[in-house]
């Protein structure tokens, strides 16, 4: 494993040059690789696997909508597309990759299938470190390993057509077998990952669930819909407000952190730009701070966990969250940023 100076900590890495491609076709030769779900890491996943050449069947309930959508991304039934029964009988490396309320539902099939030296493959470790809610406990004779990318699925596969990658995590919950390592390194590599750092089942979901929650996805939503109501407030129009708050950030200002950093988009913007983001940063920070805290605890607590599971178990789940999704897109806020996008050149 590389060795690398992450901010003045020494972490061991595994990358493409010292783990290739064809060292991960040799280590799962023998392999039949089922991926169980066809939904948000199935597909990118599945078929990033299938184009590096390995052993990739596909299991998913027929006549769903995704196995629909896996017959028009070329998998084709009774060759390598089964319902799920079948491809967790076929194969000796079980990717359970359906949503974590899904997998709680579907467990008592999948764990017949689970015989010795088989191996269980997941990408979230939800499932695992909230047992005594899941009750998703594997049989003690297999190798339950995780591969997790640090993105959806979609953007697993358009980086991988891209010639790019994700980075991913990789953790070992248990090594029955002796070969979960080379098995979950080699599966992290065929799935497109850029690099891959070492965690645990427990460390990826308390992180994961953080960030989506936190400053991936919660907390930008709750900071977006602040400055842009301010701004509303105070008599902006509601493009100037869009541009103002999403659109330059999106557009302009988050592509040049991705690429070289946030100082080296600070210095690549006004003065006076940098002024302000120097003296009002800190003060964001301490602001939210206590915030993560209480976000943190949740996590850890297994009370995000409960929330989310009793959430999916209700009958009516789907009708209420595409009620929530929807008041998001009609809100003054996402309703400014779709006439904005239609004005982009490129539309």
């Amino acid at each position: 494993m590389a060795k690398i100076n992450f901010a003045g900590t020494v972490e061991e890495v595994v990358t493409r040059d010292e783990f290739p491609l064809s060292k991960a076709k040799e280590v799962l030769k023998n392999e039949v690789i089922g991926v169980i779900g066809y939904g948000v890491q199935g597909p990118g996943q599945s078929l990033n696997l299938k184009d590096n050449g390995f052993n990739v069947i596909v299991g998913q309930r027929k006549n769903s909508k995704s196995w629909e959508k896996a017959l028009k991304d070329g998998w084709i039934e009774g060759e390598n597309l089964f319902e799920i029964d079948e491809a967790c009988s076929k194969a000796t490396i079980i990717q359970y990759l359906l949503s974590d309320a899904g997998q709680i539902q579907v467990w008592p099939l999948i764990k017949e299938h689970l015989t010795e030296n088989k191996t269980l493959y997941f990408s979230h470790g939800f499932g695992i470190t909230y047992q005594d809610q899941t009750n998703i406990i594997p049989p003690k004779n297999i190798d339950v390993i995780l591969v997790a990318p640090k993105g959806s699925g979609t953007s697993l596969r358009r980086l991988f057509i891209e010639g790019n990658g994700l980075n991913s995590s990789f953790a070992i919950h248990q090594n029955y077998t002796g070969r979960a390592r080379e098995k979950v390194i080699s599966l992290g590599i065929g799935v497109g990952s850029g690099y891959l750092f070492e965690t645990t089942f427990k460390k990826e979901v308390f992180s994961d669930l953080t960030g989506e929650r936190g400053s991936l996805m919660g907390a930008i939503q709750g900071l977006f819909a602040a400055q842009f109501e301010i701004l509303r407030k105070k008599g902006h129009s509601p493009s100037e407000a869009f541009n103002e708050t999403v659109e330059e950030a999106t557009q302009s200002l988050y592509p040049l952190v991705a690429e070289n950093g946030m100082d080296w988009m600070y210095a690549n913007c006004s003065t006076t730009a940098q002024r302000g983001a120097l003296d009002w940063w800190k003060k964001f920070r301490d602001a939210v701070a206590p915030v993560f805290e209480d976000l943190y605890e949740s996590v850890a607590s297994g009370n995000e966990a409960k929330i989310t599971i009793e959430a999916n178990q209700q009958s009516d789940y789907r009708v209420k969250l595409e009620k929530e999704l929807k008041e998001l897109e009609d809100s003054e806020l996402w309703q400014a940023g779709a006439a904005v996008r239609k004005l982009r050149p490129e539309n």
